[in-house]
């Protein structure tokens, strides 16, 4: 099959809004936040109906080359078949590949608008931990999930039996060093703005002895989190009677 045939094929493919796949040996050139050039090399390139781009090479999980979606797709042949992936917006990008040699184009019609459902987030262990802080400590009310700091978020704000302010960092996995300098942050930060004491909890299934360490010298606690991901959610062991939503606590 000629150059000149495949070219037809992938534009047939992009007319029925249809995801297209193109293997062949071929050069590839950008031009937009930088400039780059890929010299010939055997590629697989993946045009998606809404106008996402990539180019891959033969190992890797990533795209060596990329446009998101909205990309307008431009098809010539000649002596060889160039693929141009257009944006203006942001800034100009182009992305150029060009076919020396085609060795397989196939375009498939995608029916798909599922949402990817993710199961034991730190945003969801959050959410099932303020139902019930008392898993933690008895005593302890949530204030405000996800509090927003000068960087970043306060997973849990929470109010202890004394009335002292709480800060609840949740992990799904172990947590290091980063962790707890993350929780002296946020910390220090609600301090300052609040001019009162503040304590704080960092949660995970798991903490590295250094973190421990630099943890408890802080003045810090470490919270154990036992919990299971499964279909439709994920529980926490021991979490089982509904706090009051946060919305129920007065001032």
């Amino acid at each position: 099959m000629t150059l000149q045939k495949k070219s037809e094929l992938i534009k047939s493919a992009l007319s029925k809004g249809e995801l297209c796949v193109v293997v062949g040996e071929c050069q590839v050139k950008y031009e937009g936040r930088a400039i780059s050039k890929l010299s010939a090399g055997d590629r697989l390139l993946v045009i998606k109906p809404d106008g996402t781009f990539l180019v891959h090479q033969g190992k890797g999980m990533k795209a060596v080359n990329y446009q998101g979606p909205g990309a307008k797709i431009l098809v010539s042949d000649g002596d060889e078949l160039c693929v141009t992936a257009l944006r203006s917006k942001p800034i100009k990008e182009k992305i150029e590949v060009c076919f020396s040699r085609v060795d397989s184009v196939h375009s498939f019609p995608m029916r798909d608008d599922k949402e990817l459902k993710l199961f034991g987030s730190e945003r969801e262990l959050s959410n099932l931990l303020a139902q019930d802080l008392s898993v933690i400590e008895k005593g302890l009310k949530p204030l405000k999930k996800e509090s927003v700091m000068r960087k970043g978020s306060i997973d849990i704000l929470a109010e202890d039996s004394n009335k002292c302010l709480v800060v609840i960092e949740v992990k799904r996995r172990n947590a290091g060093l980063a962790a707890v300098t993350q929780l002296k942050r946020y910390v220090n930060e609600l301090r300052k703005r609040k001019g009162c004491e503040v304590r704080g909890f960092l949660v995970a299934p798991h903490v590295t002895p250094n973190a421990y360490a630099m943890l408890c010298n802080d003045g810090f606690q470490f919270f154990k989190l036992d919990y299971e991901v499964h279909n439709p959610g994920s529980t926490i062991k021991g979490l089982q009677k509904k706090q009051k939503e946060l919305g129920e606590y007065g001032d």
